[in-house]
């Protein structure tokens, strides 16, 4: 989405970008960007929380009117509901999930290889087990 910000942007098209990767989003050198502390693939929110998703709406579209300079970033102020525990597992590798983890790399691998042998340019999404 970076990548295609700037493109955008060189071509007269405003964008902002909302997301929960800071670190990644900002390398990328974007114009504007608007950071969801919340889980992965819930920049704009909790789902069916429509306050929520609002107010992290209206902060993108103020960030997209008054921004001033490239690499403008906007922190959103929203917290996802209940307790944080989202955190605790996330990137969590340890004992307790170790073999697991094994266990997906492996069939990972394998579903890329046999795409690969079949001619795909693109691996499929493995399953969760």
């Amino acid at each position: 989405m970076s990548l295609i910000a700037r493109v955008l942007e060189a071509n007269g098209i405003a964008t902002v970008i909302i997301g929960s990767a800071l670190d990644i989003v900002t390398r990328c050198g974007i114009p504007r960007y608007v950071h969801s502390d919340l889980p992965l693939g819930n920049p704009c929110g909790a789902p069916y929380d429509v306050m929520m998703q609002r107010a992290i709406i209206d902060s993108a579209m103020t960030l997209l009117s008054q921004a001033k300079e490239p690499n403008s970033i906007l922190r959103s102020n929203a917290v996802w509901p209940g307790d944080n525990s989202w955190r605790d597992d996330y990137s969590k590798v340890d004992e307790s999930n170790k073999e697991e983890l094994k266990r997906k790399g492996e069939a990972r691998r394998k579903q890329q290889t046999q795409d690969k042998n079949r001619g795909s340019s693109r691996a499929a999404m493995i399953p969760q087990s």
